[in-house]
């Protein structure tokens, strides 16, 4: 029985803590949080300095600026961990926790939890098997209308951008599926909330194996595509089954998620579909990676650790500087335009 305290009470945080209280390899040694009246039926601490010693991990969701830091303190008492993405708010602070990893001699996961989606899995093996041949480019939309309230009296007001809560996750999707990128190019959309926050954008990516790549975003507009949505991971965004990812090749092409998979080399001839069983998640992607974690704490290496999700990190703050860059678009400007 591994036993893990999970830290920061917000939404994933509790979605862990009733993980780690469902999984039969665990025991919850409690929840740290300053706000003692969330989770008021397991152990509570105020803050890790207050938990016990008898830990063998634990799970930073902390917001991300505290993240190195959390995660550092628990790697100096032994503890595992596995942190929420993004891995830390700036490269250099995943630099600072992954260091005090290596010296203390911990193993860390980062929960980029989308790796563990049994389709996910499948669709970087046929990539990678040459069922489309080469790949060529992608493209990629997520977009939503994130309600009001999301952005009232919190954080998000001025530091929410989509980015570096949303797309930090379809970056590293695309890394996992086609490859490492290597070059970006970004722009903004207007704001349209009344703040200067980034809201939207378009992105192009190129890759190091010569495949290009878009992506499409927005957190203001409506609409069935994105990967929540489609996949029904997500308990607080409707399911619509919608297609958000488009990949290409020499052989064929696929749309994902429904793993929609055409072949056809002659343009004169239209492509059709090919027929194949798509592999579906047996457990839950947040509970496969919570499976990962106990064997990480025995040994295995992680799917993704510190290092690896800097690399994630890196990309989505260049792309949040090249937005910074440009020129805030105010709502009643839209308007009269």
């Amino acid at each position: 029985m591994k036993r893990i305290l999970v830290v920061g009470g917000g939404l994933i945080g509790i979605r862990h803590l009733r993980a780690v209280q469902d999984h039969p390899a665990c025991t919850l040694v409690g929840l740290a949080d300053p706000d003692m009246s969330i989770a008021p039926d397991v152990a509570r601490f105020a803050s890790i300095a207050d938990a016990p010693d008898t830990v063998d991990g634990a799970i930073i969701a902390t917001p991300t600026q505290l993240h190195a830091d959390h995660g550092i303190e628990a790697a100096e008492r032994g503890w595992h961990i596995l942190v929420e993405k993004p891995v830390a708010d700036t490269t250099a602070n995943a630099t600072r926790l992954g260091q005090a990893l290596a010296q203390t001699k911990t193993a860390s996961l980062v929960g980029h939890h989308r790796r563990y989606h049994a389709p996910v899995q499948y669709l970087r093996q046929i990539i990678a098997e040459g069922a489309i041949g080469t790949v060529v480019n992608t493209s990629l939309m997520w977009a939503m209308r994130k309600p009001d309230e999301y952005f009232q009296g919190n954080w998000r007001t001025a530091g929410g951008s989509p980015v570096m809560i949303n797309l930090v996750h379809d970056i590293d999707l695309l890394r996992f599926v086609i490859g490492e990128i290597s070059q970006t190019a970004a722009l903004r959309g207007s704001s349209l909330r009344g703040s200067d926050r980034i809201e939207s954008g378009a992105i192009a990516l190129m890759f190091e194996n010569g495949a290009t790549g878009t992506i499409s975003f927005a957190d203001n507009a409506a609409s069935p595509w994105g990967f929540e949505a489609g996949t029904g991971e997500n308990p607080n965004i409707g399911t619509t089954n919608q297609d958000m990812m488009w990949i290409t090749g020499t052989k064929g092409a696929v749309s994902f998620p429904s793993m929609t998979i055409w072949h056809g080399t002659n343009w004169d001839t239209p492509a059709q579909t090919s027929q194949h069983q798509t592999p579906r998640n047996t457990r839950a992607p947040l509970d496969a990676q919570l499976d990962h974690f106990i064997e990480v704490m025995n040994g295995t290496a992680p799917l993704i650790d510190v290092t690896d999700a800097a690399r994630t990190l890196a990309i989505a703050q260049d792309i949040e500087y090249q937005l910074n860059q440009q020129q805030f678009v105010p709502a009643h400007r839209v308007a009269q335009a």
